[in-house]
């Protein structure tokens, strides 16, 4: 990464709880310019902002100073962490809790601080919160976590399942935003490669260099080098030999809403069971499918669609999703509020919950 930008802090000020400084007024008030600097961010969150100024075609005065405020203002948040071999074997569930009445956003906030918690969801309908737990050491170690999570105060009923196989996640928003494909991706989904990270692949000095990233994913090897005790281009190195491992994943996180996108729904898709990988395939070709899922019960897809409106929403699930050979119904909850995503606390929740208040 060029070191050639100035910064600004990118958290709350010292003593703030994470994202009590995001102006919530922010979200509505992004530029095409903003919105591409994002999407060049979600491609590589540690590019210098000299090459996202070459990926957006401004000028990197001021792709750096609305890039930086962006970053400041909460809108926008960049981690780097582990890759989800990095401890080893593991098995996700797909989590559905119902809390007792006014209790959500306590048990919310008690989900998202609990580390094998890779995302979490306040949703409309029969359910209250959605999330996903990420077992470590497999499915044979979910009766402890269970056991710990479903005690926590206003938990009424809790359901989970199998994430058997994921299809696609995409944080990247250039193809829904401007029919973008990034470079060498392919047109047709290929089969999910397998895990290349291991614990082998980590040391010491490399998990601490990635617990100072997941901070601020775009911090200077320099500062990194410097919290961590070791040189400049001893981080750089390992840090270059983690990402070429797979070992690490950037991500690049936005309100859905500051991108005009104002509908989001998790859709449990029931497939006859002879269909479910074909009708898996066809779902992923759709930019607005965010994420999907093969899950254990009920012969189903879990599907992510993120889209600017209802109205979108409706012409999705009456001249597409409906047509679908092999597609035998589906159920499906509003996202109201997202706190977590890829094991990283999203910054604008807290300010968006104290706004309502």
């Amino acid at each position: 990464m060029d070191e050639d930008r100035s910064r600004l802090p990118a958290r709350g000020l010292p003593g703030d709880p994470l994202g009590e400084r995001v102006n919530p007024n922010a979200l509505d008030r992004l530029t095409d310019l903003d919105k591409r600097i994002v999407v060049a961010m979600q491609r590589d969150g540690r590019a210098s902002w000299r090459a996202i100024a070459e990926a957006v075609g401004g000028t990197v005065a001021t792709v750096t100073r609305r890039g930086q405020q962006l970053l400041a203002s909460g809108v926008v948040r960049v981690a780097a962490v582990p890759a989800l071999g990095a401890y080893g074997a593991y098995d996700s569930f797909f989590i559905r809790i119902t809390c007792r009445p006014g209790m959500q956003m306590a048990v919310a906030e008690q989900l998202i601080a609990q580390r094998d918690v890779r995302f979490c969801t306040v949703v409309t309908g029969n359910y209250d919160i959605m999330a996903e737990l990420v077992v470590r050491g497999g499915a044979t170690h979910f009766p402890q976590l269970i056991e710990d999570l479903q005690g926590i105060d206003g938990v009424a009923q809790w359901r989970s399942d199998l994430i058997m196989h994921v299809y696609k996640v995409s944080f990247d928003w250039g193809r829904q935003l401007y029919g973008e494909r990034i470079e060498g991706e392919a047109e047709e989904l290929e089969p999910e490669q397998a895990e290349t990270c291991s614990p082998e692949h980590f040391d010491e000095a490399d998990l601490e260099i990635l617990a100072a990233l997941r901070e601020d994913g775009r911090e200077t090897f320099q500062h990194v080098a410097d919290r961590v005790g070791l040189n400049e281009s001893s981080v750089r190195r390992r840090f270059e030999r983690m990402r070429a491992a797979r070992c690490v994943d950037i991500l690049t996180l936005v309100p859905s809403a500051a991108l005009g996108m104002g509908a989001e729904t998790l859709m449990t898709v029931r497939v006859a069971p002879a269909r479910l990988d074909a009708v898996a395939r066809e779902l992923a070709r759709y930019p607005f499918v965010r994420y999907l899922a093969a899950m254990l019960d009920e012969n189903a897809l879990l599907c992510e669609v993120i889209t600017p409106s209802v109205a979108e929403l409706y012409r999705f699930i009456t001249e597409s999703l409906s047509h679908l050979d092999g597609v035998e119904g589906w159920s499906a909850n509003m996202e109201l509020l997202y706190l977590k995503r890829g094991f990283v606390e999203t910054p604008w929740w807290r300010g968006q919950v104290a706004l309502a208040r």
